[in-house]
């Protein structure tokens, strides 16, 4: 499926659509079990993790802040849910399979790699998002800021020399600054 179509599916579903709902786990049915089987659970386990992530996922539809990233999450969950279920096994498993013994290879699945393509792409636009409400700020805050963020970080008296501003002065404003920041990222939602 693609993001588009799980997007318009998660939508309806949260509209109540019975069908949409339906064909979203027929759809994404696939994707959460590839990654069940990845971790190499039992068929009880991994029958446990698939309800509790489909459970997880209808309390949260309403909640996807992007919904044509629902795979993502899907993916991800099952993860999180498989990773659960293996800490809680306190039983000895016997075997002589070197990728049994070898849970963290460097070789990664399929959906590992979307995983982090997406988790990446969604780090990249938050960061644009960011320097993007940045430019919005005033001249003193951004000339602030940037001069704080310096590697290595200046000495106070060397910021009130720089931008003329009272050693004093400097924490406070600091904080409006990125408050007003912070502010403006959450009444545009990109947090």
């Amino acid at each position: 499926m693609d993001r588009t179509e799980v997007g318009a599916l998660v939508r309806s579903a949260v509209d109540g659509d019975a069908a949409a709902w339906k064909a979203l786990v027929e759809g994404m049915s696939p994707l959460v079990w590839s990654v069940v089987r990845a971790h190499r659970l039992s068929d009880a386990d991994g029958h446990e993790v698939y309800q509790t992530v489909w459970f997880r996922f209808a309390q949260h539809l309403g909640l996807l802040r992007e919904p044509d990233k629902a795979g993502a999450w899907l993916a991800s969950t099952a993860r999180h849910e498989c990773l659960k279920v293996l800490k809680g096994l306190t039983r000895l498993t016997l075997t002589d399979d070197p990728l049994v013994l070898d849970r963290a290879s460097e070789e990664r699945t399929p959906e590992q790699s979307l995983i982090d393509a997406e988790e990446e792409a969604d780090q990249a636009e938050r960061v644009r998002r960011l320097w993007q409400e940045f430019e919005e700020l005033g001249e003193r805050c951004r000339q602030l800021l940037r001069v704080l963020i310096a590697s290595p970080p200046p000495s106070y008296l060397e910021v009130s020399a720089a931008l003329g501003i009272a050693v004093g002065s400097i924490g406070p404003l600091r904080q409006r600054c990125l408050r007003r920041l912070r502010a403006r990222m959450d009444a545009r939602g990109t947090v």
